[in-house]
């Protein structure tokens, strides 16, 4: 399904901000669908005045759908629906008169103009189910007063607010607490869980007749955040828009925004949104908590394989037998390479490392400590971007063994030469070769029966750990290339 830009530049006229408008209008609306008790959809004009495409829509969470079928990307004429018309020309909301029959479910449609600037740039339809008649309750009619005169601000454009001030996406919802506030800052209505939002903060009698701003500023503790919080609530009544914030007291947590009421510029006073969030800052602690447990463990571990190398050095520089010395320098350098992982993943919340990095820092290391006789240079193309820690540790031990092995047996002493790792990345594989321009492979040599321990250590982490292939073949040009194809679904 095409997406609302996507509908929006394909099909229609408009361009610019006036599409960045209809998306903030979208980014609002989940409210305005709740507080109505109805869907909303969006209706733009197309080229010629003649049809009106659907290019977004919203359910209530609050009533029965009027629309269960999905209307995005629907058309209809202005001989079918002609109050769509008349909104855009008259420029103001129109009601039906009667109830129009729709999958066998009586809909009452009111059409919304939506003004940017001067001019109408599309409509909002307000669509109620009325097969399920409502008793009116205070919270009915809180909701849908709010939602008038929200709905009204749209008409007048002056609602949702400008880009640098929306906060739609984090906003609490009208189901998570809503107080409306006269012109006077007086609260006229608390939601249930917006009363009980205010008593965890220490709130102990009714909200209804107080002035919120000074009481929620007696709750709030840190005198900073009491006086933003105040501020943003008076603002409110002033029509002033407002990100959402964050207060804490009594060890409550929560969300709150104002947003200002003002149908056709009259002050109708304010609508304050609450969210308890207590629960859920609680978890995030204990992630972040256990994120800094994470991290303290890769960084011990990169410490004792440190210990390990060091030792291990040190038995290399005591013993006398020159096989023994190299094989204990090739322990050396796997282990270092491991501890290369563990340093990276020490310091990243995420389980994910940053290969490009952290092969830059394998590379050089293996370079210098190759052989004394070679003169070749390691370098890196492409990009591996960042891959899981378990995908890490082998690959970066198997670059390690290959570009270890291609300097010690592709050049002949004192030749210079060049090893490339090269890295090709797409959505579902990454492609990894390894190539030098060295002598190549001798003629007989049988690398599936290789008795190296660096080949026998790639293959088998390329198998097990990896769940690749590696394929060892000669280099177009000269030399040798090992190549090694790594599937990315679901990593």
């Amino acid at each position: 399904m095409s997406t609302l830009s996507e509908l929006l530049a394909e099909q229609t006229e408009l361009r610019g901000e006036a599409v960045e408008h209809l998306k903030r209008v979208v980014a609002e609306w989940q409210l305005l669908a709740d507080m109505s008790f109805a869907d909303f959809l969006l209706w733009v004009p197309l080229p010629g005045g003649t049809e009106f495409l659907c290019v977004a829509q919203a359910r209530p969470t609050t009533a029965p759908t009027a629309h269960p079928e999905d209307i995005v990307a629907a058309r209809v004429t202005t001989t079918d629906s002609p109050q769509l018309r008349r909104a855009v020309v008259e420029g103001r909301i129109c009601r039906e008169e009667y109830p129009r029959w729709h999958l066998e479910v009586p809909v009452r449609r009111e059409t919304i103009p939506v003004r940017f600037g001067r001019s109408v740039i599309a409509v909002l339809s307000r669509d109620t189910n009325l097969a399920m008649p409502r008793v009116p309750s205070p919270l009915e009619i809180a909701y849908l007063g709010s939602a008038s005169d929200l709905c009204q601000m749209v008409a007048d454009g002056t609602f949702p607010p400008s880009a640098e001030t929306v906060g739609a996406v984090t906003s609490p919802r009208a189901g998570d607490g809503l107080i409306r506030l006269d012109a006077h800052g007086l609260v006229a209505y608390a939601s249930p869980n917006a009363l009980s939002a205010y008593h965890r903060m220490g709130h102990a009698s009714d909200l209804v007749g107080v002035v919120l701003s000074d009481a929620t500023r007696d709750l709030v503790h840190d005198p900073f955040d009491a006086a933003e919080v105040a501020a943003r609530i008076d603002g409110a009544l002033s029509g002033k828009h407002s990100l959402r914030m964050e207060v804490r007291a009594r060890g409550a947590v929560m969300l709150v925004r104002a947003l200002p009421l003002r149908p056709r510029g009259d002050a109708a006073g304010a609508l304050v949104l609450v969210r308890d969030v207590t629960d859920l800052r609680r978890r995030d602690m204990a992630l972040l908590s256990k994120d800094a447990t994470i991290r303290e463990i890769h960084h011990r571990v990169k410490n004792n394989l440190q210990t390990v190398a060091a030792l291990l050095r040190l038995q290399a520089r005591r013993t006398g037998i020159p096989e023994a010395r190299i094989a204990l320098a090739e322990s050396v350098r796997r282990v270092n390479s491991i501890a290369l992982v563990h340093e990276a993943l020490s310091v990243s919340v995420a389980e994910r490392v940053d290969l490009d990095e952290l092969v830059d820092k394998v590379l050089p290391a293996i370079g210098d400590g190759a052989t004394a006789e070679s003169r070749a240079k390691v370098r890196r193309e492409g990009s591996f971007g960042t891959l899981p820690a378990a995908l890490a540790t082998p690959l970066v031990l198997v670059l390690t063994e290959l570009v270890h092995n291609a300097l010690a047996h592709a050049f002949d002493p004192g030749r210079a030469g060049e090893v490339v790792v090269s890295a090709q990345r797409s959505d579902t594989t990454l492609d990894v070769v390894v190539a030098d321009d060295g002598r190549g492979i001798p003629e007989g040599t049988d690398l599936e029966r290789s008795a190296g321990l660096g080949l026998q250590i790639v293959r088998t982490l390329v198998d097990s750990e990896l769940g690749s292939a590696l394929e060892v073949r000669p280099r177009p040009g000269g030399g040798t290339e090992a190549v090694i194809r790594l599937s990315l679904r679901g990593r």
